[in-house]
């Protein structure tokens, strides 16, 4: 475990990071924003760039995801020996590239995409793309090789257009497996709020996945049952993050009233008068993203030093990101922050 003087640096250098970011009450600052060029100037006054609609978008969003990996891998770079915990949720970079590869392969598309760089932390042989085979020979995604559906994706010359649902969940099974088995390898001071925040955070993936398969895909309840991550933490008593989406499998996706008293009704969009209500996965979404921001936010300075320090950071740097890339592209579209502010259910 890191001594007392790495973890100081840390907590420090991370504080002063965040106290640069914009989140908790230098969200306000995006607030007036109305055109991509100001968005430019704030996030990088000293590299704004001068280019056209279209372009500067690109280019921005590019200089905000390699802004927060940097931000991060100094953090996580800081530790002689980095806790797997925090390289681990750095690599999620890693797992979302990789279900892109996938994507990308069974549409048969051939072209490489673009890869996060996560320096001495990434496993995958990106490089390599398109032979499957050679990204992850050796690596901890080895295990999909076997898989037949991978295998048929690997083999078609013009895109095996595999249904790629079951493969993202076992890839999301992976990842969160693997964050719960280093979480519990800390001890109960590091790890206390990382593991009340990952808790929820995986029930509420869980409980976004039900919802989506069943309103985007049409999938049937006992189909999206079968799709959640069954991992089970250990947090003094047992808590099992798919319960919550498995009592909304047989809700109605076309009337609210049914759901009152499911645990995370609060996140469901409202009725309007006059309109029928049906379940918005992606308001869900958004609406849990607010909160797992404010847990992060609000924990992030309870236990200095912690473990779990940096974790809230990182999911605090990440949670900005996609803050700003959102914001960004609603001003590719002709719309203000304030707007995107309010569709995404962020309290400014």
């Amino acid at each position: 475990m890191p001594g007392a003087g790495e973890r100081a640096y840390a907590y420090s250098k991370a504080c002063g990071i965040i106290g640069k970011s914009f989140v908790g009450k230098r969200l306000s600052a995006l607030g007036g924003v109305s055109r991509l060029n100001e968005l430019d100037r704030l996030i990088f006054p000293l590299q704004s760039k001068d280019l056209p609609g279209r372009e500067l978008l690109s280019d921005i969003e590019n200089r905000i995801q390699g802004r927060t990996v940097k931000q991060i891998l100094a953090i996580v770079g800081s530790y002689a020996n980095p806790p797997e915990l925090l390289v681990h949720l750095l690599r999620a970079y890693e797992y979302s590239d990789l279900k892109t590869c996938i994507n990308y392969l069974s549409g048969g598309v051939k072209t490489s995409p673009a890869f996060t760089n996560i320096g001495r932390f990434g496993t995958v042989r990106f490089e390599a793309f398109p032979d499957l085979a050679a990204m992850l020979l050796e690596t901890d995604f080895a295990f999909l090789l076997e898989r037949d559906d991978i295998k048929e994706i690997a083999k078609a010359a013009a895109g095996a257009n595999v249904d790629t649902v079951n493969i993202e969940t076992e890839l999301d099974f992976h990842y969160y497996d693997a964050l719960i088995k280093t979480l519990n390898s800390l001890s109960a001071s590091d790890r206390i709020f990382a593991e009340k925040i990952l808790a929820e955070e995986i029930s509420l993936r869980n409980s976004l996945w039900a919802l989506r398969l069943r309103t985007y895909y049409g999938k049937s309840p006992k189909e999206a049952g079968t799709a959640l991550m069954d991992i089970r933490m250990k947090t003094g008593t047992e808590i099992l993050p798919a319960s919550d989406a498995r009592a909304s499998l047989d809700l109605p996706l076309d009337s609210r009233a049914p759901w009152k008293g499911w645990r995370w009704e609060r996140f469901l969009n409202p009725e309007k008068p006059g309109v029928q209500w049906y379940a918005d996965p992606r308001y869900f979404q958004n609406a849990a993203s607010e909160h797992l921001y404010r847990l992060a936010l609000r924990f992030f300075h309870r236990k200095p030093f912690s473990i779990s320090a940096v974790f809230c950071f990182i999911k605090l740097k990440t949670f900005e990101e996609d803050l700003l890339t959102s914001v960004a592209e609603g001003l590719g579209l002709g719309l203000s922050s304030g707007d995107v502010f309010d569709l995404l259910e962020v309290q400014r």
